[in-house]
């Protein structure tokens, strides 16, 4: 009889779990907004994830960076490489998230137009008020990585459109997407979660994620590609490709936006850099895609000598990026007075390339790195290796005296302060005041743990720079800090320097180790690299043209 009666008190679904619909996921009765929180937490998957994303198989992909000159991927005719060897298309765009994107806005634009009925406020007040701002956010952030990618696309609004709909939607121009996200961005701010939070909102979207997204949506705006620079010649295709001319008050109006994030008092430096990238709740991550604790960054990019654990070694950092490093004094490599030793070449150097690289003799596991040749992470043959003579390191935990990985926090970083003082020194720079950029500056080299030196240079960094100067200075320091954080692609890009820097050859080093122990290095040619104008924006997907004739196709495609 108990039994019968336990039985009689239980509550059977009604309906399948997998056949829920619209009403059950908005339900005026579900005062804890169960099913409508799985649908915002399923909108959080469709923000960025950069780590060995760039795949043509389903499989374990390369890093988007192995198609910059910053890595190159080991296995041999990868997708990524399409960005260096002149292959993309239309039709083979490794990195084409124009579906993606359109069907996270449709589902934030549904989730926004009925999430209002969910009693949630009743037993967390604010609740509705932080879903509904981070799922704003959220179609801002997919809009935005689309421009980066098209210029202008179709803004869609408040729109949840049904398959039935006039579909024969044009591009908006680059000038009313920027100002779209600008005034979303402005609109969510004061809505979001306020700094520090709850453990338990850990990896939530906090005000200084929309402070963030609009300092990067209008520092990309104030940038040499889209600020007049765009390639087209046609004055339709100029202003989807970005502003027809140039205007100076944009890196002004970035510079503004940057001030705005920093005054919040919010966000300062981890003490080391690889703290930054090792633990989920630090004082620099300002956004990241949150991701159960792994070892599978070690897995995928160790090198390949490893083998219990398994290590595969997919990328290969190049030696313009190993090159780009300066010495512990804060001096390049090519400074006469920075003490580099060619014989040498990894000794004295940034404590960030240790970070960043694994390089011939680093430890790891409880043994040297050896990519000498016949070494056991370079052995030769068809397996896969390093093409360079380098793996990459960078969001590993220190292993170096291990004997197996434990899982780790590998989540992948959207926005974080040390990327925020670079935009910040930039604007600086941009609108004529290269003296204040410098502090930004010093702090990054601080942390990373290079020597403040006697005189007026210090950290290596050359007092009474011209702007030109500054300039070179601050997209070096933005390349090795933020080397594999998506950066590069597109920094090389919207400052319009690819065009020199992919078009010749990337280079690794061979080791030579004699039989007494010494070791020999010299440069070679690892690959010829392609870059044609019309790659500073991508193509529109020919599967879209043809579906939404109202389309028009960048310029050269």
């Amino acid at each position: 009889m108990i039994l019968i009666a336990m039985a009689s008190c239980k509550k059977y679904e009604e309906t399948p779990l997998q056949g829920i619909n619209k009403d059950n996921v908005y339900d005026p009765l579900d005062k804890n907004g169960d099913f409508a929180r799985q649908v915002l937490s399923d909108l959080y998957t469709s923000l960025p994830d950069g780590f060995n994303r760039i795949s043509g198989d389903g499989t374990v992909g390369d890093f988007l960076d192995a198609g910059s000159d910053d890595a190159v991927p080991s296995r041999q005719n990868k997708v990524v490489e399409y960005y260096s060897n002149g292959r993309l298309n239309a039709t083979n765009n490794p990195d084409n998230n124009w579906e993606s994107a359109y069907r996270a806005i449709r589902a934030a634009n549904d989730f926004l137009a009925n999430v209002d009925v969910v009693p949630v406020d009743a037993n967390a007040p604010k609740t509705l008020q932080y879903w509904k701002a981070e799922a704003r956010f959220i179609r801002a952030m997919n809009y935005f990585e689309m421009i980066k990618r098209y210029g202008g696309v179709p803004l869609i609004g408040d729109k949840v459109l049904s398959p039935d709909a006039n579909l024969q939607i044009p591009r908006n121009t680059f000038e009313q997407c920027v100002t779209y996200l600008v005034s979303e961005c402005d609109a969510i701010k004061g809505l979001l979660r306020v700094e520090p939070v709850a453990d338990s909102d850990l990896g939530r979207i906090t005000r200084g994620a929309a402070y963030a997204l609009k300092a990067r949506v209008l520092l990309y705006a104030a940038s040499p590609l889209f600020n007049g620079g765009g390639i087209a010649g046609d004055a339709t295709k100029k202003a989807l490709a970005g502003y027809p001319t140039f205007d100076a008050t944009r890196w002004t109006l970035a510079l503004n936006a940057v001030q705005e994030l920093i005054n919040l008092n919010a966000y300062q430096l981890t003490t080391t850099f690889n703290a930054a990238f090792i633990g989920r709740k630090n004082t620099e991550v300002i956004l990241a895609k949150q991701r159960a604790k792994t070892f599978d960054l070690e897995t995928n990019n160790a090198p390949v000598g490893y083998t219990t654990p398994l290590s595969n070694g997919f990328t290969s950092p190049t030696q313009e990026l190993v090159d780009a490093f300066p010495m512990l004094n804060g001096l390049s490599i090519t400074d006469p007075a920075s003490g580099y030793v060619a014989a040498n070449p990894y000794a004295g150097r940034d404590k960030r390339l240790d970070n960043t690289v694994f390089y011939n003799g680093i430890r790891w596991l409880s043994r040297n790195v050896e990519t000498f040749e016949g070494g056991k992470d370079k052995p030769g043959g068809v397996a896969v290796q390093t093409r360079t003579g380098y793996y990459l390191k960078k969001y590993m935990a220190d292993f170096s005296a291990a004997t197996a990985y434990a899982t780790q926090d590998h989540n992948y970083i959207i926005f974080r302060y040390g990327g925020v003082l670079l935009d910040y020194a930039e604007c600086l720079n941009e609108v004529g005041r290269t003296a204040d950029a410098y502090s930004p500056l010093r702090s990054l080299r601080l942390r990373a743990g290079i020597t403040a030196g006697t005189g007026a240079d210090t950290y290596g960094i050359k007092s009474g720079m011209s702007q030109a100067d500054m300039r070179a200075f601050i997209q070096n320091e933005r390349r090795v800090e933020m080397a594999f954080e998506e950066q590069r692609f597109w920094d090389i890009r919207r400052w319009k320097i690819a065009g020199q820097v992919l078009n010749g050859a990337l280079h690794g080093t061979q080791i030579t180790r004699s039989s007494a122990g010494a070791l020999t290095y010299a440069p070679y040619t690892v690959t010829n690299t392609t870059f044609n104008q019309r790659f500073y924006l991508m193509p529109i997907p020919y599967s879209e043209l043809i579906t939404n004739r109202s389309l028009i196709q960048n310029e050269g495609w």
